[in-house]
C-alpha cells in the first residue's frame, strides 16, 4: 500500500481570532478532513518561537495517493467542508501532497 503525507501550513487571521482558529481547526476541521478515504491520522504542530505557520501533518495508507488528492479537492470543490473560522485568508494555507520513498527507524 502506498504512502504519504498531505502538509497543510495556515495561520490564524489575527491574534484576536487565533483561538477561535485552533478551536476550528481541532474540533471541526480535522475531523472532516479524516472523513476523507486514505487520510488516516493528523497532527498539528506549532512553531517552537511562537511566530509563524501552524502546520499540520496528515498521514496517507491508500493504493494511489493521487486519488486522495483528488478526492480532497473534490470534497473541497463540493461544498462538503465547514467554513473556516478565524483563518488567514490573504495568504492562503500552503497545501502539498507528499509520497513515501524511505522508511527508517532507530
Amino acid at each position: 500500500m502506498a504512502r504519504g503525507i498531505l502538509y497543510v501550513e495556515s495561520e490564524p487571521n489575527s491574534a484576536e481570532e487565533a483561538a477561535a482558529y485552533h478551536e476550528w481547526y481541532d474540533s471541526t476541521h480535522m475531523k472532516e478532513m479524516l472523513g476523507i478515504d486514505g487520510l488516516v491520522s493528523a497532527r498539528r504542530f506549532a512553531p517552537l518561537t511562537g511566530e509563524g505557520a501552524f502546520v499540520a501533518v496528515y498521514e496517507i495508507e491508500a493504493d494511489d495517493v493521487a486519488a486522495v488528492e483528488a478526492r480532497l479537492a473534490e470534497a473541497t470543490k463540493s461544498g462538503r467542508f465547514s467554513a473556516p473560522v478565524g483563518l488567514r485568508t490573504d495568504k492562503p494555507p500552503t497545501v502539498r501532497f507528499y509520497r513515501e520513498i524511505a522508511t527508517h527507524t532507530a
